[in-house]
């Protein structure tokens, strides 16, 4: 029986996720919670024109390639954020109502360059405005991992920063939905359509613990990624094969509506697709 595994929300976009065991749809139709803050130029205003601003750059991992020294943790009842850098003596506590500046000046100091820490109301600073969550399988995490020597399971999730992990389907199973009808799947009654395919950037090429980057990481995992594609799989949805992971869309009907840990998944049919294709070496 698919459901969902866990659940995860990043509080402040590039950084520490948090596991959640119930969240809300919120009204952009996203997670509650999720990517909220960011980090921006000072001199950019996150301004948002009908859901397609991305407000250009933010520093993420993609900016930061040492966002691995920093643990992050926020209580979103107190809006207290904690920040814990490796090699200073105790983790800095900032109250993002109140101090959110002198946050902004601890974190231009580590990344080197002036930054501002905004926040936004949905759709928060996701990368797809007009998107929702993000969605994979434990199976492909699994399958992902071993493709590397590097990489365990753990490592492979805190890669890929999903929002929502899937049990008890086969690896890829996501990619179903990928396609020209609009497929999906409904988590206790909420329905999450496909949207597209996850482009992957430099970020799951590096140890999330200690910033070592995989040597040749995205040839290597798009080589293994087609050979190990499933039959079924459309591939006039994927641009390159340096993809994993399936972007969604809630519909508007579907906002305010909640999913949580363990909710069972449904599908519009009971088709068992069969998982990747063995690949050796």
């Amino acid at each position: 029986m698919a459901s969902v595994k866990d659940v995860w929300v990043y509080p402040i976009k590039g950084f520490s996720r948090m596991r959640v065991d119930e969240v809300t749809i919120n009204d952009g139709g996203t997670l509650s919670g999720d990517r909220e803050y960011a980090l921006l130029d000072p001199d950019v205003e996150p301004t948002i024109k009908d859901r397609t601003d991305s407000v250009g750059k933010t520093f993420n991992g993609k900016e930061i390639n040492h966002v691995h020294e920093v643990t992050t943790s926020f209580d979103p009842e107190t809006h207290v954020l904690t920040v814990d850098r490796e090699g200073e003596s105790e983790p800095r506590e900032f109250d993002l109502r109140m101090d959110r500046e002198r946050a902004s000046e601890w974190f231009s100091d580590f990344v080197g360059e002036p930054v501002a820490l905004h926040h936004r109301s949905p759709p928060s600073f996701i990368d797809r405005p007009k998107l929702g969550p993000s969605v994979i399988s434990t199976a492909t995490l699994e399958e992902v991992a071993s493709w590397f020597d590097e990489m365990t399971v753990e490592g492979a999730r805190r890669r890929l920063r999903p929002n929502v992990e899937v049990t008890g389907v086969p690896a890829f199973w996501e990619d179903r939905f990928l396609g020209d009808d609009p497929a999906g799947f409904s988590v206790d009654g909420t329905w999450f359509e496909g949207a597209e395919a996850c482009a992957r950037c430099v970020v799951p090429s590096r140890d999330p613990d200690t910033g070592e980057a995989i040597e040749a990481f995205r040839r290597r995992f798009a080589e293994r990624r087609e050979a190990t594609l499933p039959e079924w799989v459309d591939t006039d949805h994927f641009e390159h094969f340096f993809t994993v992971m399936l972007i969604t869309k809630i519909p508007e009907r579907h906002h305010g509506t909640s999913i949580a840990v363990g909710d069972e998944i449904a599908t519009p049919d009971d088709r068992n697709l069969d998982g990747p294709r063995s690949v050796s070496g």
